[in-house]
C-alpha cells in the first residue's frame, strides 16, 4: 500500500469514526435516561427517537451540494479573508422524513473543501419547524438545528461535536439549507450554505 493510499483509508476510518461517535449514542443514550423521567430525559428520548426513525424509515434520499462559506467581514483582518477559501467544492449524501405535521428530518455525511482548501467532513441529524406561508404547498421555509460531528486538518482530523442552528428555503424537491458558525475576532462566524436536492 503506498502512502497516499494509506492517508486515504486513514482518513475515510476517522470520517466513519466520527459519524459513529457522535451519531449513534443519540440512539442509545436516551434509554439509560429515560427512567429520571425528567425533561432531560424527556428531550434526549424525543431525539434518540427521530434519529432512529428517520434511519430505520427514510421516505426520500438527499443528495447534497455545498454552495459557499462566507467569513464574517466585520469579524476578520482583511488579509485573513483574501486568503480564505470561500468556494466549498463538495459533496453529501442523506436521507429524509417528513413527520406528521410536515416537518423535516435529516440524516447527513458531507465532505466539502473548508477555510484552508482543506477537505473537511461533517455528519449528523439536523430538523427543522417546516412552514408553508402559500398556496403552493411546494414551497417552504425552515428553521431548525442540526447535531453531530465535524473533522479539519488544521486540528489533525480530530472528531469535534457540533450543534448549529439551521435555516431552509425550498420548493419542490430542491432546497437551499444554511448554517451560522458563531466565532470569536479571527475565528468562527462563517457563514455555510449548501444545497439539497430529494430524490
Amino acid at each position: 500500500m503506498n502512502f497516499d493510499v494509506e492517508i486515504n483509508v486513514t482518513l475515510t476510518n476517522k470520517i466513519i469514526f466520527s459519524f459513529i461517535i457522535f451519531v449513534s449514542p443519540l440512539m442509545v443514550l436516551p434509554a439509560a435516561m429515560a427512567s429520571q423521567n425528567s425533561v432531560l430525559g424527556d428531550a434526549w428520548n424525543t431525539l434518540s427517537d427521530n434519529v432512529s426513525q428517520t434511519w430505520n424509515e427514510p421516505q426520500h434520499y438527499d443528495l447534497y451540494v455545498p454552495a459557499i462559506t462566507w467569513h464574517a467581514r466585520f469579524a476578520y483582518d482583511k488579509e485573513k479573508t483574501d486568503r480564505y477559501n470561500e468556494r466549498p467544492w463538495g459533496i453529501g449524501f442523506g436521507q429524509t422524513r417528513w413527520d406528521e405535521s410536515g416537518n423535516w428530518h435529516g440524516l447527513y455525511l458531507m465532505a466539502f473543501k473548508d477555510s484552508y482548501n482543506k477537505w473537511e467532513p461533517i455528519g449528523g441529524y439536523g430538523w427543522e419547524k417546516i412552514w408553508r406561508p402559500l398556496r403552493d404547498d411546494n414551497f417552504r421555509l425552515g428553521l431548525g438545528y442540526t447535531l453531530g460531528a465535524t473533522a479539519r486538518d488544521n486540528w489533525k482530523y480530530i472528531p469535534i461535536p457540533v450543534i448549529l442552528p439551521l435555516a431552509s428555503v425550498g420548493y419542490g424537491p430542491a432546497t437551499f439549507q444554511m448554517t451560522y458558525i458563531p466565532g470569536t475576532y479571527n475565528n468562527g462566524n462563517v457563514y455555510f450554505a449548501w444545497l439539497r436536492f430529494q430524490f
